[in-house]
């Protein structure tokens, strides 16, 4: 059973809070601890005022009916709401939360004390849930990181490098050959050659005047 003395520190209706609290323990779930509630204080009549309790896993939105014979209880978690604030005004508070998806969630008229205490509360185990959600990624990316894989068949011993031996060279009898000294025609022609090899000249050039040598023949 819960005790509803720590949530009496900000003014809280005592009535209020010990019936929400009431109700509230049958909800929780394994693991769930209240952290804050904080109740309205309507300006005129505040026989059926709003309360908000916040977990460490959600926000809980408690609506009395029926004249106060019954309560209506609505739950928000935390992986579905953006962010939550709140707005002082004159006459108390208005905390609002914008969940992922859907119109904000406004609740007026809570005290200003309350209100900020409320938002500490519902922000720090925001924040702690969107760690938590970070560091699963960081988690998720690891695993899946590709890491260099390895055959896992055995592999075979290998042997020490060793040069391979060079091929043996294969005895080429030289014959002495006594070259003629080129004569002029010759000499002509390989100068010429050479020229069109470097491109100096064209190959209707080359044509031409290797005609004109050989004509001079």
């Amino acid at each position: 059973m819960i005790s509803i003395d720590r949530f009496l520190s900000d003014e809280q209706d005592p009535k209020a809070v010990e019936k929400v609290i009431g109700k509230l323990n049958d909800l929780l779930t394994n693991g769930e601890e209240l952290l804050y509630l904080a109740v309205q204080k309507k300006p005129a009549v505040n026989l059926l005022p709003d309360s908000i309790a916040i977990s460490n896993k959600r926000i809980f939105y408690c609506e009395p009916g029926n004249l106060g014979l019954t309560m209506n209880f609505k739950d928000i978690s935390w992986k579905s709401i953006k962010e939550v604030s709140f707005k002082e005004e004159f006459f108390g508070s208005k905390f609002i939360c914008v969940p992922q998806h859907g119109e904000n969630i406004v609740t007026e008229f809570i005290p200003k004390v309350q209100a900020r205490k409320l938002h500490q509360a519902a922000n720090q185990q925001l924040e702690e849930y969107k760690e938590m959600l970070r560091q699963q990624k960081l988690e998720e990316n690891r695993a899946t990181a590709s890491p260099i894989s390895f055959n896992a068949q055995p592999v075979a011993e290998i042997p020490a490098y060793e040069p391979a031996p060079e091929p043996e060279q294969p005895v080429i009898q030289i014959a002495e050959v006594v070259e003629e000294a080129e004569d002029e025609t010759t000499l002509k022609l390989r100068k010429l050659k050479t020229l069109y090899d470097k491109h100096l000249i064209t190959q209707e050039e080359y044509e031409a005047k290797k005609a004109t040598i050989l004509d001079s023949l």
